[in-house]
């Protein structure tokens, strides 16, 4: 089987967006992001080399056409990376709430001290 440039193309770009994602830090969560991203390359790589698997797929799954399935498949990874970085966003939000909330305490309990005032 012969690759046409386009396939050599496109598989070094996920390559190298794979490679760009795994370079982030974290810890589970970003263990479970790097298998992901792996399982998503490699279906990436497959699905250029052999772009027929996908309607093969298409209709085992009852669906007509293989880039439907595809457009499934990215609408359901739309929607769980937009729950995953609301839920982030969310996280980080309640974090620097805490992390406001605390500093104004310290801050007025110092200024409390210098002034004079009760101890607590």
């Amino acid at each position: 089987m012969k690759l046409v440039v386009v396939q050599v193309l496109l598989i070094v770009v996920v390559a190298v967006v794979a490679a760009r994602l795994f370079r982030s830090r974290g810890a589970r969560a970003q263990a479970i992001r790097r298998l992901g991203v792996l399982a998503f390359a490699a279906f990436a790589v497959v699905s250029i080399i052999f772009p027929d698997v996908w309607t093969r797929l298409a209709h085992v799954f009852g669906v007509g056409r293989g880039t439907d399935l595809v457009l499934y498949g990215l609408v359901v990874a739309f929607l769980s990376f937009t729950v995953t970085t609301y839920l982030r966003f969310r996280d980080l939000e309640t974090r620097y709430t805490r992390l406001a909330r605390r500093i104004a305490l310290d801050e007025a309990e110092v200024r409390g001290r210098l002034e004079g005032g009760p101890e607590h």
